[in-house]
C-alpha cells in the first residue's frame, strides 16, 4: 500500500471526505457501480471489475477537466482487517495545485469512507503519465527530433506516438527549483533495438508542461 508510505513521509494526516476535485479520467465518465458477479475471498487482490468500480466511485460526482487531476491508479487498502469489507485506495494527482489525494473506497458499500489530502507527496508515475511526459519530450523542438531520428535508425520506420517506445518513468523531487513541489519524472526510453537515448539530463515537468535539462 502506497498511501502510509507517502503521507508518512510528508508527515500528513486523516481527514473525513469532504471538499471537491477537478478529476480526469481516460475512460468515460463515472456511471452507477455495478456489482461483481462473484465475490473474492478476504486478502484476493482486487479484480479488474473492482478496480474499475473503484475509479469511478472514486471520481464520481466530481468535475471533469482534462489536465487537472488524474486518476493515478487504484490498489486494495491492505490496512483494513480481513473480516472487514473489501476497500480500495484510488490515488488522484492535481497538477493544478500540486497535491495527491488518496480517496479509500468501501467496495461493499459502493462509496468513498475516507481522504486524505497532502501537498509535497510523490507516488510512483502512472503509465498515463510516463505517455504524457513522453509527449513533453517529442514536443520539444531539439529534443523531438533527436527521438524520432534515433527510432528511425533503430526500427526503421517513423514513430507512430509515444506507445511505440519502451518508456520507463521515476519520480525527480529535488531540493531545490520548481520540481520541488512539481511533478516531474526521469524518463527512461528503450528503443525497438535494445539501445537506450541518452535522457539522463531530461526532466519532464508535467504540472508545467515543461522540459527542464539539467545542469552539472
Amino acid at each position: 500500500m502506497r498511501r502510509g508510505l507517502v503521507f508518512a513521509a510528508a508527515g500528513l494526516g486523516t481527514a473525513l471526505l469532504s471538499g471537491t476535485l477537478l478529476i480526469a479520467t481516460s475512460g468515460e465518465g463515472p456511471e452507477a457501480a455495478q456489482a461483481v458477479q462473484e465475490s473474492p475471498a478476504p486478502g484476493d487482490p482486487l479484480t479488474p471489475e473492482e478496480i474499475a468500480r473503484a475509479g469511478e466511485i472514486a471520481t464520481a460526482g466530481t468535475h471533469l477537466k482534462a489536465e487537472q487531476a488524474e486518476l493515478l491508479y487504484v490498489e486494495r487498502d491492505d490496512d483494513k482487517d480481513a473480516e472487514q469489507a473489501r476497500r480500495a485506495e484510488a490515488y488522484i494527482y492535481d497538477y493544478g495545485n500540486d497535491t495527491l489525494t488518496v480517496r479509500t473506497v468501501d467496495l461493499g458499500q459502493s462509496r468513498v469512507v475516507e481522504e486524505t489530502t497532502g501537498r509535497g507527496v510523490q507516488p510512483p508515475p502512472s503509465r498515463r503519465e510516463e505517455l504524457r511526459a513522453a509527449e513533453l519530450l517529442l514536443a520539444d523542438p531539439a529534443l523531438g527530433r533527436g527521438v524520432r531520428q534515433s527510432f528511425m535508425k533503430a526500427a526503421g520506420r517513423e514513430l507512430a506516438s509515444p506507445s511505440d517506445l519502451a518508456l520507463r518513468g521515476l519520480i525527480y523531487s529535488p531540493e531545490r527549483g520548481p520540481c520541488r513541489t512539481h511533478r516531474c519524472l526521469r524518463l527512461f526510453v528503450r528503443l525497438p533495438n535494445g539501445t537506450f537515448l541518452d535522457t539522463s539530463r531530461i526532466v519532464l515537468d508535467l504540472s508545467a508542461k515543461r522540459v527542464h535539462t539539467l545542469e552539472w
